[in-house]
């Protein structure tokens, strides 16, 4: 009996830790799919690509409370990053999304 209790145990830690990485797929399959496609480009989840990864953005401005402003602001003048087109809300909103990655 104590065996089949302990692989019981194992069976249900198994299933904890699948759940848990299926969760955090899912969570960074939304934040990559809210990005617009144009970042992709540049930018990764979780690796460098020519810019650095959303991961890596996010854990350097993650105390900064005016970060996403200062990002759209370069994106927008093209100092520091391409200049992008689109409206500040679409920036922002990509910018945001991007920052919220961990």
């Amino acid at each position: 009996m104590v065996v089949i209790h302990q692989r019981k145990g194992k069976s249900r830690m198994r299933t904890i830790l699948i759940a848990i990485a299926v969760a955090g797929a899912v969570t960074v399959g939304i934040v990559q799919a809210q990005v617009p496609a144009k970042c992709a480009g540049c930018h990764e989840m979780d690796k460098k690509k020519v810019g650095p990864a959303f991961k890596d953005a996010a854990a350097k401005n993650k105390d900064k409370k005016d970060a996403a402003a200062g990002i759209v602001a370069k994106m927008k003048e093209g100092k520091g990053h391409p200049k992008v087109a689109g409206s500040d809300d679409e920036l922002k909103k990509a910018v945001e999304t991007a920052l919220s990655a961990k």
